[in-house]
């Protein structure tokens, strides 16, 4: 735990790297072998929502911010549509539009109600209303 970049007291810091090496003892002695928790680690970063580059900017220049909550949303309107087997999604939450590659698990872009040229998207194949 750090407190304006200083590590609060060495009890803490102690107690906290001692933790991590007990989970990875406690990992090696139930015999994990090494291509599970690689594959384990790998299915968790592919369930991971990404913005690419474009999206991250579409955001910072429209001045969009998503709370927590918005952000799960976004998460599961996105599985949403894997689940129907939707590779393109436009999901559309509160007054924000995001066009999301579900394949690659990918926000590619994002905008608000007032930039949504006439209400008009292309190259989706399903839509999410969360």
């Amino acid at each position: 735990m750090k407190i304006n970049n200083q590590f609060s007291s060495i009890e803490q810091i102690t107690s906290q790297y001692l933790n991590k090496k007990a989970a990875t003892v406690e990992a090696a002695d139930q015999n994990i072998s090494f291509s599970e928790v690689l594959k384990s680690k790998q299915t968790e970063a592919d369930t991971e929502l990404k913005f690419s580059k474009h999206a991250a900017s579409r955001l910072a220049d429209r001045q969009i911010d998503l709370t927590q909550e918005q952000m799960k949303r976004l998460e599961d309107g996105t599985k949403k549509a894997s689940e129907k087997g939707i590779q393109e999604s436009l999901v559309l939450i509160d007054q924000l539009a995001f066009i999301v590659s579900v394949k690659n698990n990918t926000v590619i872009t994002a905008m608000d109600q007032k930039e949504t040229n006439h209400n008009i998207f292309t190259n989706i194949d399903g839509a999410v209303i969360m």
